[in-house]
């Protein structure tokens, strides 16, 4: 079974590529969404342009992009990757009998956390996500935005509440964090450590202080 993951309009495609990345290399299966919105943020944060017919050869580039921008720095095979078009509304993933293992989201944007709490399944990503809820599979969320307002910590407690994990794309530096990379995997690591999924993407907390930099 697949996981699903959605990515939305907000900053942060690197991160979304460290944990598609992680998955694949973890032998995972992957249902990707990717919504409008972030067609734009990909293109501004990366100048690669995502398309339908393309989307292989534009995945494939992104996800061999580092997180400084090199291009060529990571040797991806997306053969694993089912891509589903986030305005279609009949795609498997929108069914609760689409059989899943749940869904990451990441990152997520304000709207895409409102959108999933109100339950308003406005697009593929949405609707996937609800199902994911009401079916009681995980469901990751990777918000992305600060600060964040009243009405969006509400949206969060919801989604709490509904069942999901909400991890915040909050980069941790007791890991020994020697290049963007490492803070961009560490919080690709932390939205697959919600979700159980095994990775090497940081180096772990052994309750020993200077560990991180024990090595460096």
């Amino acid at each position: 079974m697949p996981w699903i993951v959605g990515v939305s309009g907000a900053s942060g495609t690197p991160y979304a590529a460290a944990v598609l990345r992680a998955l694949l290399a973890a032998g995972e299966a992957v249902d990707l969404v990717v919504s409008r919105a972030s067609r734009l943020t990909l293109l501004d944060e990366t100048g690669i342009s995502f398309r339908d017919a393309h989307w292989q050869d534009d995945l494939r580039a992104w996800l061999a992009r580092g997180a400084d921008g090199k291009p060529g720095t990571f040797d991806v095979d997306v053969s694993g990757v089912r891509y589903w078009n986030a305005g279609d509304l009949a795609a498997g993933p929108s069914s609760g009998s689409y059989p899943a293992k749940g869904m990451l989201i990441v990152p997520a944007s304000t709207a895409c956390v409102a959108g999933v709490a109100l339950g308003l399944s406005k697009d593929l990503l949405q609707r996937a996500a609800s199902v994911t809820l009401k079916e009681r599979r995980t469901l990751v969320v990777a918000v992305r935005e600060t600060p964040l307002n009243g009405q969006t910590l509400r949206h969060l407690v919801a989604l709490d509440d509904a069942g999901a994990v909400v991890v915040p794309a909050s980069p941790a530096f007791y890991a020994g964090a020697t290049h963007i990379q490492d803070l961009v995997d560490f919080v690709g690591g932390r939205v697959l450590d919600a979700a159980g999924v095994g990775h090497g993407l940081y180096r772990r907390w052994r309750g020993e202080l200077g560990g991180g930099t024990a090595d460096t």
